[in-house]
């Protein structure tokens, strides 16, 4: 096994300076918003905003939950600014994006854990730009229905949320989350009309086998697209990686999880839930034209 402060040569990437990057590096600054890609520590930034797209963050960059995986700072967030649905709407016009994903922080402080705001962020959005298709990768709302129907009355075109890891691991990894809570997140959403998107992280102690588990529980729930991607420490304090999972092995969670009825599995060490969403999407989309001409 190798050791877990080496890196293998499959996850190594290339850092890029190029004019498209520091073209969306400038849009960002000057529209005053901030990005998963920067806030998580992504690895994948320099290959995004080269291709000039970019991960919103809304709602601020202080998250109410102390994930120990995540990079994102841990506190009492300031008071929303009423004018980021208007900056993410001129963010996305000038960067020319076909399609925008959004995230957020968790606001659990808020009565309605934000979702007003995102609803808000989404028509702005497609009012400013009505032909980009807009994905968003939500918080769970604490599980309460009518936070998340906020949302998804909204009219997003890909819903998603994270399970990030094995329910085993989640006192360890994500303890203000549960398991279960969020997989009853994926059936709202579907029984809205929704085929939801997730994605977790290897690499955190967890078994072939326990991810093939999870992979039957995503198919249950009828999720149409999964990402899987190595889990990387952002910092010292953060959870160190138990092992670094070889390519061939994320090639093997891509042939189950399809084999298991997942519309689509993105599985690779630099993968992440937002890695290539145009794409995928757009395969999303051809499949769905197919299905309704054949039908």
């Amino acid at each position: 096994m190798l050791h877990k402060r080496m890196k293998p040569d499959w996850i190594k990437v290339q850092l890029g300076n190029n004019k498209s990057f520091k073209d969306v590096k400038q849009n960002l600054r000057s529209n005053r918003l901030h990005t998963v890609c920067e806030e998580a520590k992504c690895p994948n930034v320099h290959e995004c905003w080269g291709r000039r797209t970019a991960t919103f963050m809304i709602l601020g960059d202080v998250c109410t939950r102390s994930c120990r995986f995540c990079a994102v700072k841990t506190g009492r967030p300031f008071v929303y600014d009423e004018e980021e649905p208007a900056r993410v709407a001129e963010s996305v016009r000038s960067m020319g994006l076909q399609h925008v994903v959004i995230t957020s922080v968790n606001r659990d402080e808020l009565p309605d854990g934000g979702s007003a705001i995102w609803a808000a962020v989404i028509r702005k959005v497609r009012e400013v730009n009505p032909g980009t298709s807009i994905e968003v990768l939500t918080p769970d709302f604490k599980g309460i229905w009518g936070q998340l129907k906020t949302v998804l009355d909204a009219g997003p075109d890909v819903y998603s949320h994270n399970l990030e890891t094995i329910p085993s691991l989640y006192k360890d990894v994500r303890p203000q989350a549960k398991y279960h809570r969020s997989l009853r997140v994926f059936k709202n959403a579907r029984n809205c009309g929704f085929l939801p998107k997730t994605g977790i992280m290897v690499g955190l102690g967890e078994s072939f086998g326990e991810i093939v588990e999870l992979m039957k529980n995503v198919a249950d729930t009828s999720v149409d697209i999964f990402t899987v991607g190595q889990y990387l420490q952002p910092t010292p304090s953060h959870l160190p990686v138990e092992r670094y999972v070889h390519p061939d092995e994320f090639k093997e969670y891509k042939k189950v999880g399809e084999e298991l009825g997942i519309g689509h599995v993105e599985a690779g060490p630099l993968v992440r839930s937002s890695y290539h969403a145009e794409s995928q999407f757009a395969r999303l989309r051809n499949r769905w034209q197919n299905q309704a001409s054949s039908g």
